[in-house]
Protein backbone atom coordinates (compact mmCIF):
# COMPACT_ATOMS: atom_id res chain seq x y z
CA UNK A 1 0.00 0.00 0.00
CA UNK A 2 2.84 2.28 1.08
CA UNK A 3 4.46 1.72 -2.19
CA UNK A 4 1.79 2.48 -3.92
CA UNK A 5 2.32 6.10 -2.60
CA UNK A 6 6.26 6.00 -2.89
CA UNK A 7 7.27 5.45 -0.05
CA UNK A 8 9.43 2.68 0.82
CA UNK A 9 10.12 1.33 4.53
CA UNK A 10 13.68 1.32 5.37
CA UNK A 11 14.72 3.97 1.83
CA UNK A 12 16.97 6.91 2.13
CA UNK A 13 14.81 9.85 0.71
CA UNK A 14 12.78 11.87 3.15
CA UNK A 15 9.62 10.83 2.95
CA UNK A 16 10.46 7.07 3.48
CA UNK A 17 9.53 5.05 7.02
CA UNK A 18 12.11 3.61 9.29
CA UNK A 19 9.63 1.19 11.35
CA UNK A 20 11.87 0.37 15.08
CA UNK A 21 9.13 -1.94 16.26
CA UNK A 22 7.78 -4.73 14.21
CA UNK A 23 4.30 -4.39 16.29
CA UNK A 24 3.52 -0.93 14.26
CA UNK A 25 2.16 -3.83 10.98
CA UNK A 26 -0.18 -5.42 12.63
CA UNK A 27 -1.34 -2.46 14.95
CA UNK A 28 -2.02 -0.24 11.93
CA UNK A 29 -3.91 -2.75 10.14
CA UNK A 30 -6.33 -3.89 13.14
CA UNK A 31 -6.47 -0.31 14.11
CA UNK A 32 -6.33 1.98 10.96
CA UNK A 33 -4.92 5.39 10.84
CA UNK A 34 -5.51 5.91 14.59
CA UNK A 35 -3.20 3.13 14.94
CA UNK A 36 -0.76 4.95 12.38
CA UNK A 37 -0.87 8.36 14.76
CA UNK A 38 -0.81 6.30 18.04
CA UNK A 39 2.70 4.39 16.82
CA UNK A 40 4.15 7.36 15.70
CA UNK A 41 3.46 9.00 19.40
CA UNK A 42 4.60 5.53 20.72
CA UNK A 43 8.17 6.34 18.92
CA UNK A 44 7.24 2.78 16.75
CA UNK A 45 8.60 4.63 13.81
CA UNK A 46 9.57 7.57 12.38
CA UNK A 47 10.31 9.78 9.04
CA UNK A 48 12.22 13.01 8.58
CA UNK A 49 9.58 14.71 6.47
CA UNK A 50 6.21 13.75 8.20
CA UNK A 51 4.17 16.05 6.22
CA UNK A 52 5.32 14.92 2.75
CA UNK A 53 5.06 11.34 3.80
CA UNK A 54 1.14 11.99 4.67
CA UNK A 55 0.92 14.26 1.27
CA UNK A 56 1.91 11.10 -0.44
CA UNK A 57 -0.31 8.59 1.64
CA UNK A 58 -3.46 11.01 0.78
CA UNK A 59 -2.88 11.26 -2.53
CA UNK A 60 -2.63 7.20 -2.72
CA UNK A 61 -5.54 6.96 -0.65
CA UNK A 62 -3.96 4.72 2.32
CA UNK A 63 -5.96 6.09 4.88
CA UNK A 64 -9.20 4.43 2.54
CA UNK A 65 -7.47 1.29 2.35
CA UNK A 66 -6.97 0.38 5.76
CA UNK A 67 -10.32 0.60 7.38
CA UNK A 68 -10.60 -1.89 10.03
CA UNK A 69 -14.33 -3.51 10.90
CA UNK A 70 -14.17 -1.30 14.53
CA UNK A 71 -14.08 2.28 12.14
CA UNK A 72 -17.87 1.45 11.24
CA UNK A 73 -19.14 1.60 14.82
CA UNK A 74 -17.27 4.58 14.66
CA UNK A 75 -19.08 6.36 12.04
CA UNK A 76 -22.25 4.15 12.97
CA UNK A 77 -21.91 6.04 16.61
CA UNK A 78 -21.36 9.31 14.92
CA UNK A 79 -24.93 8.17 12.78
CA UNK A 80 -26.82 7.24 15.66
CA UNK A 81 -26.18 10.01 18.13
CA UNK A 82 -25.61 13.68 18.45
CA UNK A 83 -21.97 13.73 19.62
CA UNK A 84 -22.01 17.43 19.27
CA UNK A 85 -25.23 17.93 21.44
CA UNK A 86 -24.95 21.26 24.13
CA UNK A 87 -24.14 18.62 26.91
CA UNK A 88 -20.63 17.88 25.04
CA UNK A 89 -20.65 21.35 23.85
CA UNK A 90 -17.66 22.20 26.08
CA UNK A 91 -15.71 19.09 25.68
CA UNK A 92 -13.03 20.55 23.46
CA UNK A 93 -12.54 23.84 25.15
CA UNK A 94 -11.45 21.89 28.06
CA UNK A 95 -9.24 19.21 25.97
CA UNK A 96 -7.53 21.21 23.71
CA UNK A 97 -7.99 25.17 24.06
CA UNK A 98 -7.32 25.26 27.36
CA UNK A 99 -4.36 22.80 27.18
CA UNK A 100 -2.24 25.77 28.49
CA UNK A 101 -1.59 29.27 26.78
CA UNK A 102 2.27 29.15 26.52
CA UNK A 103 1.85 26.13 24.27
CA UNK A 104 -0.54 29.04 21.51
CA UNK A 105 1.17 31.86 22.41
CA UNK A 106 4.60 30.35 20.89
CA UNK A 107 3.07 28.53 18.14
CA UNK A 108 0.62 31.61 16.74
CA UNK A 109 1.16 34.77 15.56
CA UNK A 110 1.01 38.17 17.76
CA UNK A 111 -2.91 37.81 18.11
CA UNK A 112 -3.35 34.58 18.89
CA UNK A 113 -5.63 33.91 15.61
CA UNK A 114 -5.61 30.28 15.72
CA UNK A 115 -7.46 29.27 11.89
CA UNK A 116 -5.95 29.72 8.27
CA UNK A 117 -3.99 32.82 7.63
CA UNK A 118 -4.43 34.52 4.18
CA UNK A 119 -1.52 34.86 2.19
CA UNK A 120 -1.50 37.06 -0.93
CA UNK A 121 0.66 39.98 -0.43
CA UNK A 122 2.18 38.65 3.11
CA UNK A 123 5.29 37.72 4.27
CA UNK A 124 5.08 36.44 7.50
CA UNK A 125 2.45 34.91 9.78
CA UNK A 126 1.38 38.51 11.53
CA UNK A 127 0.71 40.09 8.30
CA UNK A 128 -1.06 37.16 7.00
CA UNK A 129 -3.46 36.69 10.14
CA UNK A 130 -4.28 40.00 9.55
CA UNK A 131 -4.99 39.90 5.70
CA UNK A 132 -6.66 37.25 6.52
CA UNK A 133 -9.07 39.90 9.17
CA UNK A 134 -9.05 42.07 6.61
CA UNK A 135 -10.14 40.04 4.20
CA UNK A 136 -13.29 38.88 6.61
CA UNK A 137 -14.23 42.81 7.20
CA UNK A 138 -14.37 43.54 3.53
CA UNK A 139 -16.47 40.63 2.85
CA UNK A 140 -18.67 41.64 5.23
CA UNK A 141 -18.44 45.27 4.08
CA UNK A 142 -18.01 46.40 7.57
CA UNK A 143 -18.68 50.06 8.92
CA UNK A 144 -18.00 52.04 11.95
CA UNK A 145 -20.98 51.76 14.81
CA UNK A 146 -21.88 48.17 13.56
CA UNK A 147 -22.93 45.13 16.37
CA UNK A 148 -20.98 42.29 15.75
CA UNK A 149 -20.93 38.62 16.55
CA UNK A 150 -18.42 37.01 16.76
CA UNK A 151 -19.18 32.93 17.06
CA UNK A 152 -15.93 30.85 18.42
CA UNK A 153 -14.51 34.12 19.55
CA UNK A 154 -11.33 31.93 20.51
CA UNK A 155 -8.72 34.51 22.70
CA UNK A 156 -10.13 37.56 21.06
CA UNK A 157 -7.60 38.82 18.76
CA UNK A 158 -10.39 39.13 15.39
CA UNK A 159 -12.86 40.67 17.10
CA UNK A 160 -10.09 43.22 19.16
CA UNK A 161 -8.72 43.77 15.88
CA UNK A 162 -11.82 44.52 13.79
CA UNK A 163 -13.15 46.70 16.54
CA UNK A 164 -10.01 48.98 16.47
CA UNK A 165 -9.34 48.96 12.55
CA UNK A 166 -13.02 49.47 11.80
CA UNK A 167 -14.95 51.23 14.63
CA UNK A 168 -17.34 47.79 15.04
CA UNK A 169 -18.73 46.74 18.74
CA UNK A 170 -19.92 43.78 19.00
CA UNK A 171 -20.18 40.34 21.49
CA UNK A 172 -17.33 37.22 21.27
CA UNK A 173 -18.62 33.58 22.10
CA UNK A 174 -16.58 30.74 23.66
CA UNK A 175 -16.85 27.59 25.23
CA UNK A 176 -13.29 27.80 26.13
CA UNK A 177 -12.27 29.04 30.03
CA UNK A 178 -8.87 30.19 29.23
CA UNK A 179 -10.16 31.76 25.82
CA UNK A 180 -12.87 33.48 27.75
CA UNK A 181 -10.35 34.98 30.32
CA UNK A 182 -7.45 36.24 27.31
CA UNK A 183 -10.32 37.27 25.29
CA UNK A 184 -11.86 39.18 28.47
CA UNK A 185 -8.53 40.89 29.16
CA UNK A 186 -7.36 41.43 25.20
CA UNK A 187 -11.13 43.47 24.90
CA UNK A 188 -11.33 44.98 28.43
CA UNK A 189 -10.86 48.88 27.05
CA UNK A 190 -13.58 48.07 23.68
CA UNK A 191 -16.95 48.00 22.97
CA UNK A 192 -16.81 44.57 23.28
CA UNK A 193 -18.63 41.30 25.52
CA UNK A 194 -17.03 38.15 25.86
CA UNK A 195 -19.31 35.37 27.19
CA UNK A 196 -18.76 31.55 27.62
CA UNK A 197 -21.89 30.74 25.59
CA UNK A 198 -22.69 27.91 23.53
CA UNK A 199 -24.25 29.15 20.10
CA UNK A 200 -28.11 27.42 20.37
CA UNK A 201 -28.21 29.94 23.45
CA UNK A 202 -27.69 33.12 21.09
CA UNK A 203 -30.91 34.96 20.36
CA UNK A 204 -29.85 38.80 19.97
CA UNK A 205 -30.17 40.64 16.78
CA UNK A 206 -26.26 41.66 15.16
CA UNK A 207 -25.72 43.91 11.81
CA UNK A 208 -22.73 41.28 10.78
CA UNK A 209 -21.60 37.74 12.54
CA UNK A 210 -18.76 35.72 11.56
CA UNK A 211 -17.16 32.51 12.95
CA UNK A 212 -13.52 31.62 11.79
CA UNK A 213 -12.82 27.94 12.74
CA UNK A 214 -15.90 27.24 15.24
CA UNK A 215 -17.67 25.12 12.41
CA UNK A 216 -15.91 22.49 12.77
CA UNK A 217 -17.04 21.42 16.11
CA UNK A 218 -20.67 21.72 15.20
CA UNK A 219 -20.90 18.46 13.67
CA UNK A 220 -23.76 17.25 10.52
CA UNK A 221 -26.94 16.91 12.79
CA UNK A 222 -26.63 20.78 13.86
CA UNK A 223 -25.85 22.29 11.57
CA UNK A 224 -29.24 23.13 10.29
CA UNK A 225 -29.61 24.31 13.90
CA UNK A 226 -26.75 26.42 13.52
CA UNK A 227 -28.07 28.55 10.67
CA UNK A 228 -31.42 28.94 12.45
CA UNK A 229 -29.64 30.52 15.17
CA UNK A 230 -27.73 32.73 12.53
CA UNK A 231 -30.85 33.54 10.46
CA UNK A 232 -32.05 34.51 14.52
CA UNK A 233 -29.33 37.02 15.15
CA UNK A 234 -29.28 38.76 12.08
CA UNK A 235 -30.23 41.57 11.15
CA UNK A 236 -32.39 42.09 7.79
CA UNK A 237 -29.60 43.37 5.98
CA UNK A 238 -27.01 41.70 7.49
CA UNK A 239 -24.17 39.63 6.55
CA UNK A 240 -22.53 36.23 7.71
CA UNK A 241 -19.18 34.67 6.93
CA UNK A 242 -18.77 31.29 8.21
CA UNK A 243 -14.47 30.19 7.28
CA UNK A 244 -14.13 26.77 8.19
CA UNK A 245 -12.45 23.68 7.25
CA UNK A 246 -14.16 21.49 4.60
CA UNK A 247 -14.11 17.95 3.40
CA UNK A 248 -14.99 16.68 -0.34
CA UNK A 249 -17.08 14.20 1.08
CA UNK A 250 -20.32 14.54 3.07
CA UNK A 251 -19.09 12.17 6.17
CA UNK A 252 -20.69 11.55 9.75
CA UNK A 253 -16.99 11.84 11.50
CA UNK A 254 -13.34 12.97 11.21
CA UNK A 255 -9.81 11.45 11.40
CA UNK A 256 -10.27 8.80 14.46
CA UNK A 257 -6.95 9.71 15.67
CA UNK A 258 -7.56 13.34 15.31
CA UNK A 259 -10.85 12.88 16.72
CA UNK A 260 -9.27 10.79 19.87
CA UNK A 261 -6.46 13.08 20.36
CA UNK A 262 -7.10 16.89 18.94
CA UNK A 263 -10.46 17.57 18.61
CA UNK A 264 -12.71 15.60 20.00
CA UNK A 265 -16.34 15.36 18.51
CA UNK A 266 -14.90 17.15 15.57
CA UNK A 267 -16.00 16.92 11.88
CA UNK A 268 -15.68 18.72 8.64
CA UNK A 269 -18.65 19.67 6.68
CA UNK A 270 -19.22 19.01 2.57
CA UNK A 271 -20.45 21.40 0.42
CA UNK A 272 -23.86 19.37 0.16
CA UNK A 273 -24.17 19.18 4.28
CA UNK A 274 -23.31 23.32 4.27
CA UNK A 275 -25.97 24.51 1.49
CA UNK A 276 -28.84 21.63 2.74
CA UNK A 277 -28.40 23.34 6.33
CA UNK A 278 -28.82 27.09 5.00
CA UNK A 279 -31.81 26.12 2.44
CA UNK A 280 -34.94 27.90 3.19
CA UNK A 281 -33.23 30.17 5.98
CA UNK A 282 -29.96 32.03 4.46
CA UNK A 283 -28.74 33.05 0.89
CA UNK A 284 -25.19 32.13 -0.12
CA UNK A 285 -23.55 34.71 -2.01
CA UNK A 286 -19.55 34.15 -1.86
CA UNK A 287 -17.82 30.78 -1.42
CA UNK A 288 -14.06 30.87 -1.85
CA UNK A 289 -12.01 28.53 -1.44
CA UNK A 290 -7.99 29.08 -0.54
CA UNK A 291 -6.48 25.31 0.81
CA UNK A 292 -3.39 26.37 0.14
CA UNK A 293 -2.97 28.73 2.86
CA UNK A 294 -3.74 26.49 5.15
CA UNK A 295 -0.82 24.00 4.16
CA UNK A 296 1.75 27.37 4.66
CA UNK A 297 -0.15 28.32 7.62
CA UNK A 298 0.07 25.24 9.63
CA UNK A 299 4.01 25.08 8.84
CA UNK A 300 4.55 27.59 10.26
CA UNK A 301 2.70 27.03 13.02
CA UNK A 302 4.83 23.54 13.21
CA UNK A 303 8.48 25.87 12.81
CA UNK A 304 7.09 28.04 15.75
CA UNK A 305 6.43 25.06 17.76
CA UNK A 306 9.97 23.36 17.11
CA UNK A 307 11.91 26.55 18.15
CA UNK A 308 9.64 26.70 21.34
CA UNK A 309 9.84 23.34 21.96
CA UNK A 310 13.23 23.33 24.61
CA UNK A 311 11.18 25.92 27.03
CA UNK A 312 7.93 23.68 26.81
CA UNK A 313 9.35 20.22 27.29
CA UNK A 314 9.74 19.88 30.63
CA UNK A 315 5.87 20.88 31.23
CA UNK A 316 4.15 19.19 28.07
CA UNK A 317 6.81 15.83 27.85
CA UNK A 318 8.25 13.84 24.81
CA UNK A 319 4.94 11.96 23.80
CA UNK A 320 3.19 15.67 24.02
CA UNK A 321 5.73 16.44 21.24
CA UNK A 322 5.23 13.65 19.38
CA UNK A 323 1.64 13.94 19.17
CA UNK A 324 1.79 17.53 18.43
CA UNK A 325 4.32 17.67 15.87
CA UNK A 326 1.83 14.49 13.83
CA UNK A 327 -1.30 17.08 14.49
CA UNK A 328 0.46 19.85 12.53
CA UNK A 329 2.79 17.92 9.94
CA UNK A 330 -0.46 15.29 8.79
CA UNK A 331 -2.46 18.27 8.41
CA UNK A 332 -0.41 20.28 6.49
CA UNK A 333 0.46 17.09 4.42
CA UNK A 334 -3.24 16.79 4.12
CA UNK A 335 -4.34 20.19 2.63
CA UNK A 336 -1.08 19.22 0.50
CA UNK A 337 -2.88 16.66 -1.22
CA UNK A 338 -6.13 18.33 -1.31
CA UNK A 339 -7.68 16.48 1.19
CA UNK A 340 -9.54 19.25 2.56
CA UNK A 341 -10.74 22.36 1.68
CA UNK A 342 -10.46 26.28 3.27
CA UNK A 343 -13.74 27.88 3.09
CA UNK A 344 -14.87 31.36 3.34
CA UNK A 345 -18.72 31.35 2.78
CA UNK A 346 -20.66 34.48 2.78
CA UNK A 347 -24.32 34.92 3.53
CA UNK A 348 -27.05 37.13 3.71
CA UNK A 349 -30.34 36.88 5.02
CA UNK A 350 -32.52 38.07 2.39
CA UNK A 351 -30.25 38.78 -0.19
CA UNK A 352 -28.31 42.15 -1.22
CA UNK A 353 -29.42 45.08 -3.07
CA UNK A 354 -27.54 45.55 -6.41
CA UNK A 355 -25.78 42.31 -5.69
CA UNK A 356 -22.53 40.85 -4.08
CA UNK A 357 -19.53 41.78 -5.93
CA UNK A 358 -16.88 39.22 -4.79
CA UNK A 359 -13.82 39.74 -6.76
CA UNK A 360 -13.21 43.07 -6.12
CA UNK A 361 -12.61 42.01 -2.84
CA UNK A 362 -10.03 39.21 -2.97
Amino acid sequence: MLAAADIRIGGDRPWDVTVLNDETYPRVIAQGMLGVGETYMDGWWECEQLDEMICRAFRADFHRQIRPIKYLWFVLQARISNLQRQARAYQVGQEHYDLGQDLYRAMLDKRMIYSCAYWKNASTLDEAQEHKLDLVARKLRLEPGMKVLDIGCGWGGALSYLCERYGVSGTGITISQDQFDTATEVCKELPIEIRIQDYRELDERYDRIYSIGMFEHVGHKNYATYMEVVRRCLGPDGLFLLHTIGNKFSQARTDPWLTRYIFPNGMLPSPKQVASAAEGKLNIEDWHNFPQDYERTLMCWYQNFERAWPGLREKYGERFFRMWRYYLLACAGGFRAGGNQLWQVVFSRNGVPGGYLPSDIR
